[in-house]
């Protein structure tokens, strides 16, 4: 049994309940992060990646939402560091904080309520299990910015990415990717999407209602940067467009970074992994994993002196 944090402690994971009657369970009032540990077998390290962005976005989301947590930035960060430690995490592992409204009246309201927060890990290697995938596009759009805010990562939201992705997999795909109302792309079912055309790497700018993805940003990044060195764009995507790409790939703090076979059952390119998609995974890969010193801010170590002297003392 693992170990979670929940209302201010740590506790084992089948302590961590809430009532059948709380708001955040009827309502799906709340908001989340996903964050990701990679481990270095030569270091003996786990590196968590770019864990202050994901914090930040985590209280951008809360106050989109209204939410008003009682906890500071910096006690997140710390309880994702000693929650792995009390897991005696020492392979890739994937890290879930969640702010959600902690009452149990009979209402979906977001004010006069307790905030709450909740912290659970579990190892996570590759999320997508074969090399590459195949992608449909889904009847289902993307909710828009103005119903649901696509960047504040709401609980509630998700039930558009799960029926976009339960109709992906009864029609024989792996996953799915939205339109916008106005018929552009936003992303998939929960990843972020690029394409790779004509020499430039494409991207769906933030605005096509699709979260702000700390691991797109740093795609992004690694991208323009030596030494890749690519030209990247964001601009709108068109369905047709996807279908002549060169390659297509997907990102996210789960996904990583994910190839794309074909969608709509059309072959992307070669139908193999394309020489930008496998340059940028293998960048990712390294800077993640502490092989790149210039990116070492991106990283915050588990395992370190500093906290095994802060494990011991507490």
């Amino acid at each position: 049994m693992g170990v979670t944090y929940h209302r201010n402690d740590f506790v084992d994971d089948a302590a961590a309940t809430i009532s059948v009657r709380a708001k955040a369970f009827n309502y799906g009032l709340g908001c989340f992060g996903g964050v990701r540990g990679y481990w270095d077998e030569r270091q003996k390290e786990l590196y968590v990646f770019r864990l202050g962005d994901h914090v930040e976005r985590l209280f951008e989301s809360a106050h989109i939402l209204g939410l008003e947590p009682t906890v500071s930035r910096e006690d997140v960060a710390g309880v994702i560091c000693e929650l792995l430690r009390r897991n005696d995490a020492r392979e890739d592992h994937y890290v879930r904080p969640l702010f959600f409204v902690d009452s149990d009246e009979l209402s979906p309201t977001l004010t006069d309520v307790p905030t709450s927060l909740s912290v659970y890990c579990l190892p996570l290697g590759r999320y997508f299990k074969s090399e590459s995938i195949d992608l449909c596009v889904s009847s289902w759009r993307r909710v828009a910015d103005n119903a649901i805010p696509a960047r504040a990562k709401p609980t509630g939201a998700y039930l558009n990415s799960a029926l976009a992705r339960a109709e992906a997999k009864r029609n024989g795909f792996d996953d799915a990717i939205v339109l916008t109302e106005s018929g552009e792309v936003s992303e998939a079912s929960a990843a972020h999407l690029f394409m790779v055309r004509r020499g430039e790497l494409v991207s769906p700018p933030s605005t096509a209602d699709n979260l702000e993805g700390v691991t797109r940003r740093s795609i992004l990044e690694l991208a323009l940067a030596a030494p890749l060195n690519l030209k990247v764009v964001e601009r709108r995507i068109s369905r047709t467009e996807l279908y002549v790409a060169d390659e297509v790939f997907l990102s996210g703090t789960a996904a990583e970074v994910t190839p794309v076979a074909s969608i709509d059952r059309r072959r992307i390119g070669t139908g193999k992994v394309g020489p930008v998609t496998t340059a940028i995974a293998e960048r990712f890969r390294s800077v993640a994993r502490g092989g790149d010193a210039g990116f070492a801010s991106w990283l915050t170590p588990v395992w370190g002196r500093e906290a095994k002297r802060s494990a011991a003392a507490s």
